[in-house]
């Protein structure tokens, strides 16, 4: 969370945060008060497992669950809108600031080429929808290790 900071907080006692600002590009709100905020995992921990990460072992599983190394996979969003979105894919379920739509599409891809995930005909089909709306959008991922 402390990198996702728009302006740092401070780091008190018990690793307690105050002050600060983050911006929850889901629903474009500004937030200053990091209760407010849920860290969301791209691909939803249920969608990764319904997506072969079922098959993992227990160690790379939770490499999936706290990849920091890939700066879209984890990202610090308001916890209402992080909650509406459960573990849902993009058929289902997109940010309610539209204008975040191709960005989202792209780390969703992102996401799931990473770490080799598959994606059901519905995800995939609402996935191509997005594409054709995004054709500036770039996508970059590095296979987890």
């Amino acid at each position: 969370m402390l990198a996702e900071a728009t302006e740092p907080p401070r780091q008190g006692e018990g690793c307690a945060l105050t002050g600060g600002r983050w911006h929850s590009a889901y629903d474009q709100q500004t937030v200053t008060d990091p209760a407010r905020l849920d860290i969301d995992h791209m691909v939803p921990l249920a969608e990764a497992w319904d997506s072969g990460a079922h098959s993992w072992d227990a160690q790379r599983r939770e490499a999936f669950a706290n990849d920091l190394d890939a700066d879209y996979a984890l990202i610090a969003v308001t916890a209402a809108t992080n909650r509406s979105k459960g573990d849902q894919d993009p058929a289902e379920w997109l940010p309610p600031a539209t204008d975040t739509h191709c960005t989202y599409a792209a780390d969703w891809i992102a996401t799931k080429l990473r770490w080799s995930l598959t994606a059901d005909t519905a995800e995939r089909s609402a996935l191509e929808d997005l594409a054709a709306d995004c054709p500036d959008t770039r996508l970059s991922y590095t296979p987890a290790p």
